[in-house]
């Protein structure tokens, strides 16, 4: 039996944060990448920052970094103000998507540079040199040059490179970019069983929803230099605080409405109105937005005997994606709702095909009530 307690620092108000960002502003100019940014990072947590390009998400590792400086605010490490530690002297350490390994230097010696460079003498620097070959698993490729290993081996070495010297905190700036699908997938559990082994805070800037979704102990969603919400994967999925974030993780429905009791969203004209949480009562007469899965809708071809929610329509289109099938609805109304349902099923024996009339069903507690 497993009595392990759940990691979750943030839970905990007597933990204090390795990372703190204090109303920290950056503008370039006229433009505001970073504006009056407050967040928390505990130690040993994998965290994400997950956002479209141009949200701040790399500005925001930069600032970490030492590379760029917050016009206002301020970030702490350890709780020592970063401001006046240049960046070769903070216990920070990056790694970049390109890898940036010396092509003339065998995977080793790639591991070695950085200690080399800070001094370590013969035996300690090969004692740790052969503790990253470990832990990355590649020891018996420690002599070969980068151009000899496959792309996720020169991922590995770089990130041994970057851990070689034990930073508090590392940077991974689209660390498996340049990655094929599978392989990406693959290392992703690599990576998350490295920074657990070694204890080490990781911090990952992906655009990726379902990198951050894996690795990740906490995701940060960011939009124009702010952030939209900050919660595990499965809140973050589960309980979207906005419509911003609920549409850009993963697919949704967003049903636009007017409440019409604490728990009654009237939606469309012929409609019957929706049942909603009643975790989440709502105003009356409020404009509100129900965002609902797609998973979490049942497609059938007959009305099922009980249901919080009914409406029927005809199959629009259907997104065949291997193992699930997204079916797009066409009410009477002309609102286009998407139910997805696991293809348990061979392609030619599938309950529903183009134009059939169908009923989707749903819990009122499948809903999220969002009023922003």
């Amino acid at each position: 039996m497993n009595t392990q307690e759940p990691f979750a620092p943030w839970e905990n108000p007597a933990e204090i944060p390795l990372i703190q960002f204090k109303n920290v502003t950056k503008k370039f100019g006229d433009f505001t990448a970073i504006d009056g940014l407050n967040l928390d990072i505990y130690a040993r947590e994998f965290f994400a920052l997950l956002g479209p390009s141009g949200c701040g998400k790399t500005t925001l590792m930069r600032l970490l970094a030492g590379f760029e400086t917050p016009t206002s605010g301020q970030i702490t490490l350890g709780g020592t103000d970063l401001a006046p530690i240049p960046p070769n002297k903070r216990a920070v350490n990056m790694m970049f998507q390109s890898y940036a390994l010396f092509p003339h230097l065998s995977v080793a010696d790639n591991i070695a540079f950085g200690l080399k460079r800070s001094g370590v003498g013969r035996d300690a620097l090969q004692a740790r040199v052969d503790e990253m070959l470990k832990l990355v698993q590649l020891g018996k490729f420690a002599n070969r040059k980068p151009h000899q290993i496959s792309g996720g081996q020169r991922q590995r070495v770089a990130l041994a490179r970057s851990l070689a010297k034990a930073p508090k905190l590392l940077l991974l700036d689209e660390p498996l970019g340049a990655l094929d699908k599978k392989l990406r997938q693959e290392t992703q559990f690599e990576l998350m069983d490295i920074q657990e082994s070694t204890g080490t805070t990781f911090v990952i800037v992906t655009h990726d929803q379902e990198e951050a979704m894996t690795v990740a102990s906490r995701v940060a969603i960011m939009n124009h230099g702010k952030l939209e919400q900050i919660d595990t994967p499965d809140g973050i999925y589960e309980t979207p605080n906005s419509a911003y974030v609920a549409d850009f993780i993963g697919e949704v429905n967003l049903i636009q409405g007017r409440a019409t009791a604490p728990h009654h969203l009237d939606w469309a004209e012929g409609e019957i109105p929706l049942n909603t949480p009643e975790q989440s009562p709502m105003d009356q007469g409020r404009e509100y937005q129900l965002a609902i899965r797609p998973e979490k809708i049942n497609v059938t071809a007959q009305p099922p005997e009980k249901a919080d929610n009914l409406v029927q329509g005809q199959v629009l289109d259907i997104a065949y994606l291997g193992n699930l099938s997204t079916y797009h609805v066409k009410l009477k109304g002309g609102q286009i709702i998407k139910a997805q349902s696991a293809n348990s099923r061979r392609l030619s024996r599938r309950r529903f095909t183009w134009e059939d009339q169908v009923y989707l069903s749903w819990a009122a507690s499948a809903g999220v009530v969002l009023d922003k």
